[in-house]
């Protein structure tokens, strides 16, 4: 079965470090003719792919979403969707991401404030250069740590400084992941959840919990990511299956901000087809 599609990566235009070209660039040197374009809650990336895709590739927009899902303890847990080929223009979809990067911003700027006031050697002012035109974020802050010599990578930034536990953490209201399954599938999109063994979602993502998303529009589930071991990837084909939901692949490449290479996971295309068929609007393409 061929595999030449990755589902799941990020530009400049939300927390990676490639522009729009360098990513394709990327793509096509890794034999990828498919990405899903998944941006944190914006689509702005998709005029500049829509322009830039090249000859023989082609790009399903899309973006993931920041959602969070009680746990048996009540506690809201931070869990990611992906959407697919939505309208971008529909209402609830533009009210939640005007909120959402003014959440953003003003929750950077909170994390960047207890920073500075432990006397850690960073800027407001630099941490926006460093984000450019997106709302500030963690790998942002994490980059302008890198910067000044606090730490040696963005990872080691998340570990000691950034972690929602940390003491300089300042939390991001999001929206609930049962509503963003909705929203997704009222705008014609195709939801997936992204990573469901990564980090504290696993937790939180039971099998019974995604299979009473299924009603509320969930298509997928990303199986195979760099943070699923083999016994993840297993279970999950599982739950899959049961569900009749369709299993993607995906890197979640972030450029710099990661170590991960674009294309080490993918989606068959076969399922590729199938997201098409199901999505409002068509792939971009050249």
């Amino acid at each position: 079965m061929s595999r030449t599609a990755d589902l799941h990566v990020h530009t400049s235009w939300s927390d990676g470090t490639d522009s729009v070209a360098e990513l394709f660039a990327a793509a096509q040197a890794a034999g990828l003719t498919t990405l899903g374009m998944t941006d944190h809650d914006t689509a702005a990336h998709w005029d500049q792919a829509r322009e830039l895709v090249p000859a023989g590739m082609r790009v399903l927009p899309g973006a993931e979403f920041s959602t969070k899902h009680p746990g048996a303890d009540g506690e809201l847990v931070s869990v990611h969707l992906l959407g697919y080929l939505f309208d971008r223009t529909d209402p609830a979809i533009v009210a939640e991401w005007e909120r959402m990067r003014a959440e953003r911003a003003g929750r950077g700027g909170k994390i960047v404030a207890n920073l500075v006031a432990a006397g850690f050697p960073i800027t407001a002012e630099r941490v926006q250069e460093i984000a450019g035109r997106s709302a500030v974020s963690r790998p942002h802050i994490a980059r302008a740590l890198m910067e000044a010599g606090v730490v040696g990578s963005v990872g080691e930034a998340f570990a000691e400084l950034l972690d929602e536990n940390g003491p300089y953490y300042a939390a991001l209201r999001s929206l609930p992941l049962t509503e963003a399954v909705e929203l997704v599938t009222a705008a014609g999109g195709v939801p997936v959840l992204a990573h469901p063994r990564a980090r504290a979602a696993a937790a939180v993502l039971t099998a019974d919990v995604i299979a009473g998303l299924v009603p509320l529009g969930l298509r997928g589930l990303e199986v195979e990511h760099p943070d699923h071991d083999d016994a993840a990837r297993a279970e999950l084909a599982g739950i899959a299956a049961e569900l009749e939901l369709l299993q993607t692949g995906s890197s979640d490449y972030h450029g710099e901000n990661k170590t991960l290479r674009i294309g080490q996971e993918r989606t068959s295309d076969e399922v590729v087809e199938q997201i098409i068929d199901l999505g409002a609007i068509a792939p971009f393409s050249a």
